[in-house]
């Protein structure tokens, strides 16, 4: 369904005990034939909830002059779907500085789905903000999305900050299609957990776009919100003849009917941005999404 982010690339990270560094390896001949590639210089560590007792992991990517700047602190981007988003993000931060810097250097988080949850099944319970999923979605639970926002804010977010070198103030989250119906959950409940939010094909229509009336909701009490939102959408997530548009639903209007209402509400601290990549559908627009966001939320001289 294309209303469900499938995975773009799979990516093995050999681990052993809580804490694994995945360092660069020169082949040799006592290299074993078939081993799982290692994304190189990245880190896995363990962080459980203790509320519902389920293991998660974050995956780690330190920018290339931390060791060499010790009392430097780094804007921190934290991404869901780490599985196949945290090698992408990785990746393209690295390439598109290649001839000089475009986008600031960060710490990039990757938010590991449940261990020993399926990561279709992990997804739906965690990124939902309410238990009226998709009717066609199997019979896996939906709309545990608070209680994963409450472990984000009171586990994986302060172990970050204590164990690396963090801005607080320049915490922003990713996430693509129910990763991003949860960033736009998170903003608006708790907007100051994250400066900025990058909402990617978000998911919207979920359960008779019940996001609006989080919005609407948090516009009745408040009279700011302090928040810095990039949303992009592929051209052909709306219906239309191909193949690629969809056959129900239209995800580029409910993102232009979300950014209209945000503009509408007059915040002082809001910065609203959105962009439709043309020629792109649900699961081919992630790559260049994300690239699109980190140049725009985190330009090259935009570190405090």
């Amino acid at each position: 369904m294309k209303f469900q982010v499938i995975a773009l690339m799979a990516l093995a990270i050999s681990a052993a005990g809580c804490n694994r560094a995945a360092d660069a390896q020169t082949p040799s001949s006592s290299t074993t034939d078939g081993a799982p590639y290692v994304l190189a210089g990245t880190q896995v560590w363990s962080v459980p909830d203790p509320v519902s007792n389920r293991e998660y992991d974050i995956f780690v990517s330190l920018p290339a002059s931390y060791d060499s700047q010790p009392n430097r602190r780094y804007p921190v981007l934290y991404v869901t779907d780490a599985d196949y988003a945290f090698p992408i993000i990785r990746q393209i931060a690295r390439r598109v500085n290649l001839d000089g810097p475009v986008i600031e250097e960060f710490i990039l988080i990757g938010l590991s789905y449940g261990k020993d949850d399926k990561g279709a099944a992990s997804r739906r319970r965690d990124y939902t903000p309410t238990p009226n999923g998709p009717r066609n979605s199997s019979n896996d639970v939906h709309g545990g999305g608070a209680a994963y926002q409450s472990y984000l804010k009171e586990q994986a977010l302060p172990y970050v900050d204590a164990k690396f070198r963090t801005d607080p103030s320049q915490r922003i989250m990713l996430g693509h299609s129910y990763g991003a119906l949860l960033g736009a959950q998170i903003m608006f409940t708790d907007p100051a957990m994250f400066s900025g939010y990058v909402l990617g094909s978000p998911s919207f229509w979920y359960d008779k776009r019940h996001i609006m009336t989080m919005e609407a909701d948090y516009a009745r009490t408040h009279t700011d919100l302090p928040a810095n939102v990039f949303m992009y959408m592929g051209g052909f997530e709306t219906r239309g003849p191909t193949p690629r548009h969809m056959t129900d639903g239209d995800m580029v209007r409910d993102m232009h009917a979300m950014e209209q209402v945000l503009r509408s509400r007059n915040y002082d601290s809001l910065k609203v941005q959105s962009t439709v990549l043309d020629n792109e559908d649900h699961l081919t627009v992630a790559p260049v999404g994300f690239t699109r966001a980190l140049m725009a939320i985190l330009p090259a001289g935009s570190a405090r």
